[in-house]
């Protein structure tokens, strides 16, 4: 599920990411020894806070976690950081005196952990005076749920607003609004940010019914547990206070150190792409198409990117000059392809100017790929979650190509067995996985694949 976050609180973590390192660069600059005072120490130094903090979960900081989760979180990112910071010497600055260099460790430590105490308390007051705040329901009426209620209108500091408790058992609860199926129409109409179910008086198909509502309109979903329930691996425990409360684990593109890792790795793959390859053979492809025929050499159109933005995606051309191109896709013996292009389209090397795509930033290595915008027009209508593959960049490859399904859609199922594809990738990226993606990419290319074309 991906969560749709209240006014600019997705904001929030980047800020405080960015500020921490920013704090360490200029203690860096201020502090060091001219000797130390270099590029590499700087690196070095942002880069281990970044892969120490994704390891910590340093910025895994909500609304409703405790002071000592939070020292907790301190001590331990310290802690790692203060061996990660110290070795730094001991690789690239042997025989130089460490002892020097504890001014810049102390002030980094001071300034990130008064910031962090700042925001941590500052939100809270912001919260408290009525802002950045999430409307939340309740879907039940046990005492669990009243538990919770409770809470919400105790610890305004949380920043959560109340609306009112949903069940088709009568009830002479305050706040009792109406049945369930009121519920979910009245989370449509007051732009609620987050629900509540509790098990013990609501049926286990109702409890699935709304979770798949409010997946589906991008609303968070938690449940409020049972004392003795237990709960599958798709579900963490999380405590407000004392009141335990059960949510769906995050999906890897809800989380920021995916989106860092990811795009760090599509710009690195990408540079050698274009440095060690298409320096030299989109030169001798260049000759080779206007050689074949007339035409611009790179063919651009419109699609579909990360949350339906436009962008233009880039491609080496393989038709003849039409007016069907932004209409109707390539099929089997398409009297539009030039020989060359025929060619070009069964080594996928067409898709080669993709890479740029990339390194603008509109497009991912591995990804769901971005259909023609007619089609799109077409499948969200006709396919169930199939805008949920907007929810990241589009790729120039991606798990339901290296699956078979790529090429020509002649079928309903064609589609149906991309969109879960893709859907699958999105719910179980990693690192390995889009390698892997590549490795068969490469593989089917030379290969070949039937409906490439």
């Amino acid at each position: 599920m991906f969560a749709k976050i209240k006014k600019y609180s997705i904001l929030i973590s980047p800020l405080i990411i960015l500020f921490d390192l920013v704090t360490i660069n200029t203690v860096v600059y201020l502090f060091s020894d001219i000797e130390i005072l270099n590029l590499k120490f700087s690196a070095y130094l942002t880069l281990l806070w970044l892969l120490i903090s994704i390891y910590t979960k340093f910025y895994y900081v909500y609304r409703y976690t405790h002071l000592l989760t939070l020292l907790k979180l301190l001590f331990t990112q310290f802690f790692i950081f203060t061996l990660a910071f110290f070795s730094y010497f001991s690789i690239f600055e042997e025989g130089h005196v460490v002892s020097k260099q504890s001014n810049i460790f102390f002030s980094i430590i001071i300034f990130i952990t008064l910031f962090k105490f700042l925001t941590f308390f500052l939100l809270k007051y912001y919260r408290q005076i009525g802002n950045n705040y999430r409307r939340v329901v309740i879907f039940g009426q046990s005492k669990s749920a009243q538990s919770v209620a409770s809470l919400f209108n105790k610890r305004q500091d949380f920043g959560y607003r109340f609306h009112g408790f949903f069940s088709d058992k009568q009830s002479k609860l305050n706040k009792h609004i109406g049945t369930i199926k009121e519920g979910l129409e009245f989370i449509e109409k007051n732009e609620i940010d987050e629900v509540y179910c509790e098990e013990e008086s609501l049926a286990i198909h109702k409890i699935h019914e709304i979770r798949k509502f409010c997946d589906k309109r991008k609303i968070m979903f938690r449940l409020i547990p049972e004392n003795k329930a237990i709960y599958s691996k798709d579900f963490t425990l999380e405590y407000y206070g004392t009141l335990p409360i059960i949510k769906p684990k995050e999906l890897p593109f809800e989380k920021i150190e995916t989106h860092i890792i990811k795009r760090l790795f599509d710009i690195i793959f990408s540079l050698i792409i274009c440095i060690f390859l298409l320096s030299w053979l989109l030169p001798i492809l260049w000759i080779v198409v206007k050689i074949d025929s007339r035409g611009n050499f790179f063919f651009k159109q419109k699609r579909d990117g990360i949350k339906g933005r436009q962008f233009y995606c880039y491609k080496i051309r393989s038709m003849k000059n039409n007016d069907l191109a932004d209409k109707i896709s390539a099929s089997k013996n398409d009297h539009r392809l030039t020989k060359v292009g025929a060619f070009l389209r069964k080594t996928s090397l067409d898709e080669l100017p993709q890479f740029f795509n990339v390194l603008l930033g509109d497009m991912s290595v591995v990804g769901p790929r971005p259909h023609i915008n007619v089609q799109t027009e077409k499948y969200l209508l006709e396919i169930e979650n199939y805008i949920l593959r907007n929810s990241v960049k589009p790729g120039i490859t991606g798990l339901a190509q290296v699956s078979g399904y790529r090429g020509e859609i002649k079928e309903k199922s064609d589609i149906e067995n991309r969109v879960r594809l893709d859907i699958f990738y999105i719910e179980n990226w990693s690192l390995f996985l889009d390698i892997k993606i590549i490795v068969l990419t490469v593989l089917n290319v030379f290969k070949g694949q039937d409906k490439a074309y």
